[in-house]
Formats: structure tokens, C-alpha cells, sequence
């Protein structure tokens, strides 16, 4: 993963002459085509891309997670009367639900610099060495997926995170030499799928410990509403809530959804999205009502049908799917379980009275007295 910065970027002086053919090229495209939301850049202008970007950049645009949102407020104003900096913040929970967002609202409201970075770009010690040292007083670092950062990389964090200090050893053997750099006070937010991987020495060290937790079908029928009107894509509400509820409660896949639903409404020439557009094109992508999409139900049915609702071994039902069992694992199950439609015991993988209903299977005698 990239290492990105809200810092400007200067342009090069040989670009800047090719600079207005570039614009007069765009201005003639369609407007669809001008704004590309989704383009990866190594360098981020944040008052720039303003425009082009569906992430919120204040707290008053950000929707849902209200509960995060007012303790970070207070940690914001508390760290803004004592003119300091805001405790290191660990943010975890599922993928999609806003962790990098919610890193650059924090920068934004702070009105300071942010870089963004992976655990797995970070290999070598040299590599969070230069971001370190290169901070500003008061920037935010952000490292995601912070579990899987090496071991000798987080041996640097500790005094950088605890005294705001750079250990490193110049020299080799008996002529080596420990020197402390002073570092900047600065605040790392780190983000995490999985906190229990986190070692103790660096859980413990962070001041704010919060979790981001799956949203509200209104909320998510909030942000498609707000995704939409930034694609220029007119949806009304009954729309807007089809989507929501296919959307597993996860914001980047209401987002995703929006799209292809956009994708299909142009093709079809239909002026603006409603409920049964909306319907139509997730069908078409193999979404159900529910949010499972076709590796979901084929889990479910082979479960139902094979070996008669369960229990059901993980490596037996990865040979009859054809997924692999940390696929199953990670991806498949966890929503399964959240819906209540699998259930994990002892002896294997069981459907649930409500995956027979929703499958179109009646439940069995024997299932419903397990139940």
C-alpha cells in the first residue's frame, strides 16, 4: 500500500506548460468522465480533491458512529484547550466501516497534516524510520491493518509513541553506538480487522482504544443519499433503502452497490433511480434482499442440501463449495453468523431455521428441535 500525505504537492516546472492541454482535453469529455472518484494518486491534495472525493471530511458530514464521533469530539477540544496533541487512537472492527475516514477527519478537525501507510508497506526499519522523522508537530500518522506490522518495526514504535524519541544503533560491534533522535509530537492512529493480534506492549500504548460497529439501515440509506448526490446519480429514498438493506451494514459496500445500480440505470436509460430499478440491477448482480450474494447461498444450499442442514466439518464444506477454508472463515461466515442464519458448534457448521426459510427449503423435524 502507498504512503499518502495531505501535504500540497509542488508541481514540476517541465509540467507546468503541458498543464492547460491537459485541461482542454477534459473539458471536452463528458462530465461523467471528469470526475473520477475513485483514481489512486501517490500524492494527495486534500483541498484540491475536495470535490472529487465521497469521503466526509468533517465530523458534521460523517454519518453514523455516533457514539465514536462524540468521544473523539472531546478528545479534539480537550487537546485543542491544553494546546497538545490528541492520545495515540486505535481504531478496529470490520473492513469497510470508515477507519481511514474517520484518521483524516481527525487531521482536518485538528488542522494538522496526516500520512496514510500499511503495517505490510513497512518491512524494513528504515521504512517507518523516514515517516517518523519526517513528521510535523501535531500530524497524524496512520498505519492500517497495524497487526501485521513486523516485530523490529514495532520495537521503533515504543519509545516513539511512549517519549516521542528515535532509538537507533549506528555502527557495527564493538564500535556500535545507540543515538536518540528527538521526534515531534505527533498522534498515530493505527487500524485493525483483527485487535487480538495486536501484541500487549502496543495495545497498551495507545491512550484511545475504540471500535466501529456495523450500521443502521437508515444510516446507510443517509450515505447512499449523500454518495449519490456527489456522482451526480438522482435516487430517491425508497432507492436509496434497497440498497441499504443489501448492504450488510457496511458503508463501502453501500457505496459499491450505489455504483453498479448507477452502471445499470444508465445503460437502461432510466432517469433516476427508484426501488424497483434498484431491485432489478442487484438482482441481476446476484444481491438478494439480504445482502448474500451467490457464494452465500451457495454455502447455505450445499449446507441444506448435502448434508441435510449440518453439522457440517469447515474442510468438508470448503471441498463441496470450492473455497478455500480461510475464505470461509473471514469472509463467508462472519456475516452468516451476524444474520443468524449459520450457526458454528462443536461438531461442524449447522443452517439455521431462518437460512431454510430464506433458501425456500422447509426445516426438518429433527432441525427444529435443535433450534
Amino acid at each position: 500500500m502507498p504512503i499518502f500525505s495531505s501535504k500540497k504537492q509542488s508541481p514540476e516546472p517541465d509540467e507546468q506548460p503541458k498543464q492547460p492541454q491537459r485541461k482542454a482535453k477534459d473539458s471536452s469529455q463528458p462530465k461523467s468522465t471528469q470526475k473520477n472518484i475513485l483514481q489512486p494518486e501517490t500524492a494527495i491534495d486534500e483541498e484540491g480533491k475536495q470535490e472529487d472525493s465521497i469521503r466526509p471530511q468533517k465530523f458534521a458530514d460523517y454519518i453514523g458512529q455516533k457514539d465514536l464521533k462524540d468521544v473523539l469530539d472531546i478528545a479534539i477540544k480537550a487537546a485543542k484547550s491544553r494546546g497538545e496533541v490528541i492520545d495515540h487512537l486505535l481504531l478496529y472492527g470490520p473492513p469497510g466501516l470508515g477507519k481511514t475516514t474517520m484518521a483524516m477527519i481527525l487531521a482536518s478537525e485538528m488542522g494538522v497534516n496526516y500520512k496514510i501507510t500499511s503495517a505490510p508497506a513497512l518491512e524494513r526499519p528504515r521504512d517507518i524510520v523516514g515517516l517518523l522523522i519526517n513528521l510535523k508537530p501535531g500530524d497524524v500518522l496512520f498505519i492500517d491493518e497495524i497487526h501485521r506490522l513486523s516485530r523490529m518495526t514495532e520495537e521503533i514504535l515504543y519509545p516513539a509513541m511512549e517519549d516521542y524519541r528515535l532509538d537507533i544503533t549506528v555502527g557495527k560491534g564493538a564500535s556500535a553506538k545507540t543515538r536518540s533522535i528527538p521526534l515531534s509530537k505527533f498522534t498515530l492512529v493505527g487500524a485493525t480487522t483483527r485487535v487480538g493480534a495486536l501484541t500487549s506492549p502496543l495495545r497498551d500504548r495507545f491512550g484511545l482504544i475504540q471500535k466501529l460497529r456495523f450500521y443502521e439501515v437508515d444510516e446507510l440509506s443517509q450515505i447512499v443519499m449523500r454518495t449519490a448526490e456527489l456522482l451526480q446519480t438522482p435516487v430517491n429514498s425508497e432507492g436509496a433503502t434497497e440498497i441499504a438493506k443489501r448492504s450488510r451494514g457496511t458503508p463501502r459496500i453501500a457505496n459499491r452497490l450505489l455504483k453498479r445500480v448507477r452502471d445499470y440505470a444508465e445503460v437502461k436509460s432510466f432517469t433516476e433511480i427508484d426501488k424497483l430499478i434498484a431491485a432489478e440491477a442487484l438482482h441481476l448482480f446476484q444481491v438478494d434482499p439480504c445482502g448474500l450474494d451467490w457464494t452465500d447461498r451457495k454455502m447455505l444450499s450445499v449446507i441444506i442440501e448435502n448434508f441435510n442442514g449440518g453439522p457440517v466439518g469447515l474442510e468438508t464444506l470448503a471441498a463441496a463449495t470450492g473455497e478455500d477454508t480461510q475464505t470461509i472463515e473471514e469472509v463467508y461466515e462472519p456475516y452468516l453468523m451476524q444474520i443468524a442464519y449459520l450457526s458454528r458448534t462443536p461438531r461442524g457448521r449447522v443452517a439455521t431455521k431462518a437460512a431454510y426459510q430464506h433458501m425456500g427449503f422447509k426445516p426438518p423435524n429433527e432441525q427444529l428441535s435443535l433450534l
